[in-house]
């Protein structure tokens, strides 16, 4: 069983505790920069009892503003927020009797958040140039739509699965985002961001009681983005 307040309280400490003790020896920079960001999702739902399922590619992008605060000897440390359309869900996969995968009939779910990541920014490397970041906090997300689709089953075979049919139960979401990747820093043209980031859900879009199906329904997802920057003060 995942302890989620552990986590939760590893995170706040690593963003909380570590940056006020930075800040007092740190040299301070004042570097804002907004822009947009827009990638793809592979997607999958952690369900207990467990459910076989493809990876289904969806769509993310949005606003991101940054603020870098200091420079701790060769680590440069600053904050993120971002405001994303992000498509998550999941894609169940059916196997024949030896094994095959069964393209006689599919089920799957699109659900649309409004994503909202709070992260810490870390960066290695010339303040102009070529940079590795790292990018770590929270995130919570609201679900904006849901649509499944569905073929090769009769309607009482659809009454018979319990997810199939069953409305998103918690609009609310919240978990863990991280990932890292490489920035390309102009003096002109401004900053070009490549990352992979991986999101873990804390949260379960069904309830889960002691008298309801799942003990689990959380989402999981692996992030490719780009991102460019403007600086806006420096």
């Amino acid at each position: 069983m995942i302890n989620k307040k552990s986590i939760i309280a590893i995170v706040v400490l690593s963003l909380g505790i570590t940056s006020p003790l930075m800040a007092q020896i740190g040299e301070l920079r004042h570097n804002l920069a907004i822009g947009i960001n827009g990638g793809v999702n592979l997607n999958k739902v952690t369900f207990q009892p467990k459910i076989k399922q493809n990876m289904p590619m969806g769509i993310t992008g949005g606003l991101t503003v940054r603020y870098i605060s200091e420079k701790y000897f060769a680590m440069i440390c600053g904050a993120q927020l971002e405001l994303n359309i992000s498509q998550r869900g999941w894609d169940d996969l059916f196997e024949t009797a030896d094994g095959k995968k069964d393209l006689s009939r599919s089920y799957s779910r699109e659900m649309n958040y409004l994503e909202i990541p709070f992260l810490a920014h870390l960066a290695f490397g010339r303040e102009k140039g070529v940079q590795f970041f790292i990018n770590l906090g929270p995130q919570i997300a609201f679900l904006v739509s849901e649509s499944e689709k569905a073929s090769g089953w009769t309607q009482e075979q659809i009454n018979a699965r319990e997810e199939y049919g069953k409305k998103i139960e918690n609009k609310f979401d919240y978990g863990i985002a991280g990932g890292g990747g490489l920035e390309i820093r102009t003096k002109r043209a401004g900053n070009f961001l490549l990352e992979g980031r991986y999101y873990f859900g804390l949260a379960d879009f069904y309830k889960t009681r002691k008298k309801d199906y799942f003990d689990r329904a959380a989402h999981n997802t692996i992030s490719i983005r780009l991102t460019y920057l403007f600086d806006v003060t420096k």
